[in-house]
């Protein structure tokens, strides 16, 4: 299991990406538009600056759903390994079997 502060860290980094996701893609518009002025380019790229660090899209870090592990991430189950043999063994996901021979 996971450091719950850790967890905790990264969706309030989840949520902070969302609540600035329009302003960061409106300044990014302007801001690689090569078709405007380069102080208003600038401009953008300094108010893109002032937005908080982690209202930034590269900044949230895949962690399973279940136990909040970051490595050995299946993004197509949103689960780590681990989690997924687990509930795998079990029978708790559909379409997954666990093979043997």
């Amino acid at each position: 299991m996971a450091k719950k502060s850790s967890v905790e860290k990264n969706k309030h980094r989840a949520k902070m990406v969302k609540q600035y996701a329009g302003r960061r893609a409106r300044l990014k518009a302007i801001a690689n538009d090569d078709n405007l002025s380069m102080e208003e380019r600038f401009e953008a790229r300094l108010k893109l600056a002032e937005l908080p660090r982690n209202s930034a899209a590269v900044r949230l870090r895949n962690r399973c759903e279940i136990s909040g592990r970051p490595r050995a991430f299946i993004s197509k189950m949103k689960m780590s390994r681990i989690a997924v043999r687990e509930l795998g063994s079990q029978g708790l996901i559909p379409g997954l079997v666990k093979s043997s021979w």
